[in-house]
């Protein structure tokens, strides 16, 4: 893949190093840089996810082969909300509820886990003691072992009989679906099996905290095996109704991340079938990130049959990330159509100059001469320019001579070429050989926009001895504007002088 996309368990993620190229690219002039797809997945069950990122998990522990045997699910997300301070200093318990916190803040589980049971053993009538069963349970759940995440489980289905009202009950069933994540993770069948009906579970109302369970149970399926969690997505991303949505965005990353023979297939039924517009660019997006021909076929389906555009320059951005020849050919054919919307061209050659290849280029360049639409032209010389090197630059001059070409087209390939790296020197030459005053305008302005000392000399000569009034002018403008701390002296000189 030519972006490295990073992708936390179902958090953000960015398409980061064409999106910030981008966001820099759409303030200069002649440029309209398209947008790529960000995929935005929201943060699951935010107080445990949050309690994730305070106190990291144990380390994974891995056998001779390679195969996880113990460990718990990690996971990093949200933002930084701890276990409470003490608040009740005269309770019998609250010096052991203060060591219990103080061992889980500097994530020593072992000792938090068994101050806690201390609390729930000696003092059963304190006010600590209804969510020390959920705070046992969690530095339990953080070790990770097979025994420790049992007891867990325990833990909190006694919390919940015993004391329905403890502050931490909303969040006891969430953090019991993730300790049954971890035990499928580890081979438990009666967890998985748990995992599953949570997930399947009925979505005929929008209750908020029924779908907090069945997101965090789909979050666990991201470390099951493929040949057991797939089956469970396919039914989760076949349901449309409006209230499963948010679980189907979520379950389309789990898709890409789960490589099957039907990874590809799965991933364009959603593009083109899913009634959730956000569901279908993300499975648009994550095809991107599946790197195999199948994928370039189920994108180049896309962009034939779409009558969407933001879906098919979703599929644009995504047959760019591809390294295959075919999927590279594929953007070259499309973007040299002229029956294809200008938007759409111009967005498949914007992603052409982010490529680099010399064969890239070539067809570029090649594209210019037979199209055209000035806009078009346009776009090619701004990715020309971002492809850099020697020869391109050189071309971009020429294209500035070139009286057979528009103005504003010579204009936009003298920025272009001097925004990719041409000599200053080259450029400074141009201004003698060019005729027309308008691009002689223009070349000052190019002048201004570069940080070489022999730029500002330019203006300066250019300010002192230019036949032509006008030009004059505008030298000394952009003199003006300098940060030289030549700049004051020069405009003094030529307010005493004339």
């Amino acid at each position: 893949m030519r972006t490295v996309i990073f992708a936390l368990t179902l958090g953000p993620a960015f398409v980061a190093a064409p999106l910030a190229a981008q966001t820099s690219l759409e303030k200069l002039p002649g440029n309209r840089a398209p947008e790529a797809s960000p995929v935005a997945l929201a943060p699951i069950v935010p107080r445990l996810d949050a309690l994730d990122a305070v106190y990291p998990p144990a380390p994974l522990q891995v056998d001779g082969s390679g195969m996880v045997v113990e460990g718990p699910l990690v996971q990093s997300l949200a933002s930084d909300p701890r276990i409470p301070e003490p608040w009740a200093p005269q309770d019998p318990a609250d010096s052991l509820y203060r060591a219990a916190r103080e061992a889980l803040n500097r994530n020593d589980y072992d000792r938090a886990a068994g101050l806690f049971a201390e609390i729930i053993r000696r003092f059963p009538r304190s006010q600590y003691t209804p969510d020390a069963y959920y705070w046992q349970a969690f530095a339990l759940y953080r070790k990770g072992g097979t025994q420790d995440l049992r007891a867990a489980l325990d833990l909190l289905e006694r919390q919940k009989s015993l004391h329905p009202g403890a502050a931490t009950l909303a969040e006891n069933e969430a953090l019991a679906t993730r300790i049954r994540g971890q035990l499928a993770r580890l081979g438990d069948e009666r967890a998985a099996e748990s995992l599953s009906r949570s997930v399947k579970g009925s979505a005929t109302s929008c209750n908020a905290e029924d779908d907090a369970i069945r997101v965090a149970a789909l979050n666990a399926l991201l470390h099951m095996d493929a040949d057991r969690a797939v089956p469970i997505l396919e039914q989760v991303l076949a349901r449309r109704d409006e209230c499963s949505a948010p679980l189907r965005r979520k379950a389309v990353f789990l898709m890409s991340q789960k490589v099957t023979p039907r990874t590809e297939e799965i991933l364009l039924g959603l593009a083109q079938e899913d009634p959730d517009r956000e569901v279908r660019e993300q499975a648009v997006f994550w095809l991107s990130q599946v790197g195999s021909e199948k994928a370039v076929d189920a994108l180049a389906q896309i962009l034939r049959t779409s009558t969407d555009a933001a879906i098919q320059e979703k599929a644009i951005f995504a047959l760019s990330q591809h390294s295959s020849r075919r999927a590279s050919a594929m953007l070259r054919e499309y973007a040299s159509r002229d029956e294809v919307p200008s938007r759409l061209r111009e967005h498949a050659i914007f992603w052409i100059g982010q490529s680099g290849s010399p064969e890239d280029a070539s067809f570029l360049r090649d594209l210019f001469s037979r199209s055209a639409d000035e806009e078009i032209k346009k776009k090619i010389l701004f990715s020309l320019s971002q492809m850099g090197g020697r020869d391109n630059g050189r071309w971009l001059l020429g294209v500035a001579l070139d009286t057979n070409a528009g103005i504003e087209i010579r204009k936009t390939a003298l920025f272009w070429a001097s925004q990719s790296g041409v000599p200053f020197e080259e450029l400074a030459a141009l201004y003698d050989r060019m005729p027309e005053r308008e691009l002689k305008e223009h070349l000052i302005f190019v002048f201004s926009q570069r940080s070489e000392r022999a730029a500002f000399d330019k203006l300066i000569e250019i300010a002192r001895k230019d036949p032509d009034r006008e030009l004059r002018e505008k030298a000394i403008f952009w003199i003006g504007q300098s940060n030289d701390p030549r700049a004051t002296e020069i405009l003094l000189e030529l307010l005493t002088n004339g």
